[in-house]
């Protein structure tokens, strides 16, 4: 079964035929909402927006480790990540779609392990490779095969939010060799490892970030809904592809 985590632009998916709704406890408390369980041609999928249905969650506060024991307790067995992010690199302007292959975590203070402390010993996760190889391969196929053009590869910087970042920053963060800023990043794909759940983000270049290109001296926001509103047409185009495939 599939998951899909929907972050801002995408907090519902109009191709889902829903079957049911389903609010699920965690031992870490509630999830950002009810899991819809539908299916996508004939796969099985279960969608959770990621700030809510009504995007009333910020990034910092959203309960990451309840959100993935949830997808996980009910079998999904790999997970699709819709988020959107500023573009650093400069091929990576409004609209572009981009599956990232690394990250770096500036957040802090967020709850991102399972690992609380107690009677078992520590365990150490593999983190050199973040996102799941065979998640990131099939979203790039089905993009090809559907011609939808999607960048393969960059490193995705996760900042706390939900402040947008300064120039000087984003300065920063180019020269630690983040291509893409996005603030929910981490420690959801972290949280994912520790499942070993398969993990993969699909990411939508919702504006130039602070400092670049037309975002030199502020992010135009009344842009950025128009942006969104094309980029999630073309991202529900590649999910039916992956659906299909």
């Amino acid at each position: 079964m599939l998951g899909i985590i929907g972050g801002s632009g995408l907090t519902q998916l109009a191709n889902l035929d829903i079957s049911h709704r389903e609010v699920v406890r965690t031992p870490y408390g509630e999830p950002s909402g009810p899991l819809s369980f539908g299916r996508i041609g004939c796969l099985d999928v279960v969608f959770l927006a990621r700030h809510g249905y009504g995007h009333t969650i910020p990034p910092h506060l959203v309960n990451y480790r309840a959100n993935m024991h949830a997808l996980e307790s009910v079998g999904v067995s790999r997970v699709v990540s819709v988020a959107s992010v500023g573009g650093i690199r400069a091929d990576l302007g409004p609209g572009k779609l981009v599956v990232p292959h690394q990250i770096i975590d500036y957040t802090w203070g967020r709850e991102m392990t399972f690992q609380s402390g107690g009677d078992g010993p520590v365990v150490h996760v593999d983190f050199t490779e973040p996102y799941a190889e065979e998640v990131r391969r099939t979203l790039l196929d089905i993009a090809q095969r559907i011609g939808e053009p999607v960048s393969d590869g960059a490193v995705y910087a996760t900042t706390q939010g939900p402040r947008l970042e300064t120039a000087a920053e984003i300065n920063r963060m180019q020269g630690d060799g983040a291509d893409i800023v996005g603030m929910t990043g981490m420690p959801e794909a972290g949280l994912a490892r520790e499942l070993d759940l398969p993990y993969a983000a699909l990411c939508v270049v919702a504006n130039w970030a602070a400092g670049r290109a037309d975002s030199r001296h502020g992010i135009k926001f009344e842009e950025l809904e128009a942006v969104l509103q094309e980029a999630m047409a073309r991202v529900r185009r590649i999910i039916e592809g992956l659906c299909e495939s």
